[in-house]
């Protein structure tokens, strides 16, 4: 039942207004009513519906990628390296960055380093330290993802005011904060 609600190879859902004029999708309130047992289904809706909204954006990322094969988190990373200065990033914080552990930045970095988009590279003064820099390919591809992912977001959030979107941002901000603040709460039960 929920892998029918978040399936991306299933057809666009067919979107209806509730009373207040608000959009929902009838097959995921049906989904959620179920789950729910007849509880109220509207935390539910709105989680569905991020998720929703999460993966159509991916998917415009992806298709922007130019079937490079990057992950929404290998394009992160890369993004935050284009911005950094000359000695690049580490490991560490690239991980703290991007909210991931260190061993999915590893990961990513390979991803990255064999698509010679990224290297990693010793620290001039500290040979222990490792450090990550953007590649000129890297700085290229950037540089050409860059028109396209602008004009692609721009028609996606097409019709809202400026207000709107700054509304948006912060809710979806609050829901990742409410996350942690609640990951930290149930570690610190299990301690």
């Amino acid at each position: 039942m929920l892998k029918d609600v978040h399936n991306s190879s299933a057809p666009e859902p067919s979107l209806a207004n509730d009373p207040d004029g608000h959009l929902y999708d009838p097959g995921v309130r049906s989904s959620m009513a179920a789950f729910a047992l007849g509880d109220d289904t509207l935390a539910l809706e709105a989680a569905a519906a991020v998720r929703s909204a999460s993966q159509s954006i991916d998917r415009l990322r992806a298709h922007g990628a130019g079937g490079r094969g990057l992950s929404a988190g290998a394009l992160d990373l890369l993004t935050r390296l284009g911005n950094a200065d000359a000695d690049g990033l580490t490991i560490g914080s690239l991980a703290r960055a991007a909210g991931v552990s260190s061993r999915n930045v590893t990961g990513l970095v390979d991803t990255l380093e064999r698509e010679n988009l990224a290297r990693r590279v010793q620290h001039p003064d500290d040979r222990r330290s490792v450090r990550v820099t953007i590649s000129p390919a890297g700085r290229e591809w950037l540089d050409a993802f860059r028109l396209p992912t602008q004009r692609a977001m721009s028609a996606v959030f097409r019709g809202f005011t400026p207000e709107e979107l700054a509304q948006f941002r912060h809710l979806c901000l609050r829901l990742v904060v409410n996350q942690q603040q609640l990951e930290q709460y149930l570690g610190g039960m299990q301690s």
